[in-house]
C-alpha cells in the first residue's frame, strides 16, 4: 500500500540520495510530499516563511524517511521536521496524524562505516551498532524504545531492527531494493505509536 511520505535531509549532502530513493518509489512517488528538484528555492526567504512551507507539505504524510548524512547535525531543519511529523496538529477541524519514522543510511565514502559497526558476540550472534552522535537527540530518544522492550536475542541483549525501535535503520540498497517493506514497517508501527513506544516529539 502506498503512502503519503516526506523526505527529511541535508540539501548539500544528500540530494542524490533523495532522488534515487524517489527513483526506487516508481509509481508510489506520486504521494511523496517533500522537495524535488523542481521545488522553488526559499534559501533568501525567512524562517517563518521556511517553516510554514515545510508544515504545508508535512501535514498531510504518514511517514518520514530520514536521510542519514556525515553533517546532518548541521543542518537547521532536519530535527524540527521529524518534530512536526511526529505531533498531532490540528487544523480546520481534522488532526494529523504521527508519521512512522524510517532513517536510511547512504553508503557516503563508498560504504557503510561512516555509521555502522559490526559487533560479534561470544555466543556466536553479530549485532551491529550505529554511531549515534551524528544523528540529532530526538533521533536517539526514539530509538530502542519500544515498551515493553523485546529482546530479539536475550543473551547479547539485542533488539529486532525494524520493531524494536520507532526509528529503523536501513541501508540504502536494502532500502532501495524493498522500499515497501520498510514503510510499509513504520506506517504500520505509527498505527499504534504511543501504546507501543515511548515516543519522544518534542525537540
Amino acid at each position: 500500500m502506498a503512502h503519503k511520505t516526506f523526505i527529511s535531509y541535508k540539501y548539500s549532502e544528500s540530494r542524490f540520495y533523495r532522488d534515487q530513493i524517489l527513483d526506487a518509489l516508481g509509481d508510489d512517488a506520486v504521494f511523496y510530499k517533500g522537495e524535488t528538484s523542481d521545488s522553488p528555492n526559499l534559501t533568501d526567504t525567512t524562517t517563518e516563511n521556511i517553516k510554514n512551507h515545510l508544515k504545508q507539505m508535512i501535514y498531510d504524510t504518514t511517514v518520514t524517511i530520514i536521510v542519514l548524512s556525515p553533517n546532518m547535525l548541521q543542518s537547521n531543519w532536519i530535527d524540527w521536521e521529524i518534530s512536526y511529523s511526529l505531533k498531532n496538529i490540528s487544523r480546520d477541524g481534522r488532526t494529523s496524524h504521527t508519521d512512522g519514522l524510517l532513517g536510511v543510511i547512504p553508503p557516503f565514502y563508498g560504504n557503510y562505516s561512516w555509521f555502522i559497526s559490526e559487533i560479534n558476540h561470544p555466543d556466536g550472534h553479530v549485532t551491529v551498532s550505529y554511531n549515534e552522535e551524528l544523528t540529532f537527540p530526538i533521533m536517539k530518544a526514539n530509538r530502542g524504545n519500544q515498551k515493553p522492550k523485546v529482546y530479539a536475542c536475550p543473551d547479547c541483549q539485542s533488539i529486532d531492527k525494524l520493531s524494536g525501535s520507532y526509528l529503523s535503520y536501513v541501508k540504502m540498497e536494502d532500502f532501495v531494493n524493498n522500499p515497501s517493506r520498510y514503510i510499509d514497517n513504520a506506517y504500520d508501527k505509527s498505527l499504534n505509536a504511543d501504546n507501543n513506544y515511548d515516543l519522544t516529539k518534542l525537540l
